[in-house]
Parts: structure tokens; C-alpha cells; sequence
């Protein structure tokens, strides 16, 4: 299975790597590489996750990556991230959820 990521995951991953490094470049690029594992797994496991609380559809899942939520859909021939956004955040309070984006 293939692993895509929507322009909205690219941008939250690029913001907050963007934002770490204000900090400290190294735990920027850190925190990057993990993401991007955790999210490379899915392509051999893509049901390893939970199922998204918020969304009522077994095909919208999510991977905890130190407190930040990588929220995918399982199609059937990739996995496509949809976001990537701190577990704090309302998302059931949000406007428009991460999954009603057809953003490739």
C-alpha cells in the first residue's frame, strides 16, 4: 500500500517543525523523523491505529506521535494523511474536519 500526504498534512508538519526549531533545530528534526516513521508504518500496518474518537467511519484513523495526532484515512490502495495537529485540540468543535478535506 502507498502512504500519500494532503497539502494540509505537508503544511501542519512543516509549521510545526517550523516552530520546534524556533527552539532547537536538533528536536525540530527530531520530532520530523518521527512523525514521518510513524507515519511510513502505516503503509505495512495501516489498521495499527485508532480509530478517530471524533469520526464515525472505521476508515479515519490516528497515530499518537509524542501528544500529536496523525490522522489518516485507509483507502483501499493507500493511506492518506490527513493531518497532523496536537491532541489537545477541540477537533469535534472544529468548522471543518481534517477528514472533509479532498486535499491530496
Amino acid at each position: 500500500m502507498r502512504l500519500e500526504w494532503s497539502n494540509c498534512a505537508r503544511d501542519d508538519l512543516d509549521d510545526l517543525v517550523r516552530y520546534i526549531s524556533r527552539d532547537s533545530a536538533f528536536y525540530a528534526r527530531l520530532f520530523g523523523e518521527r512523525i514521518v516513521l510513524a507515519a511510513r508504518r502505516l503503509q505495512h500496518f495501516p489498521e495499527s491505529g485508532r480509530m478517530i474518537p471524533e469520526a464515525e467511519d472505521p476508515t479515519l484513523r490516528e497515530t499518537i506521535v509524542q501528544g500529536y495526532r496523525v490522522m489518516y484515512r485507509i483507502e483501499p490502495d493507500r493511506v492518506l494523511v490527513l493531518a497532523v495537529m496536537h491532541g489537545s485540540r477541540d477537533v469535534g468543535g472544529m468548522a471543518g474536519k481534517p477528514w472533509d478535506e479532498n486535499g491530496t
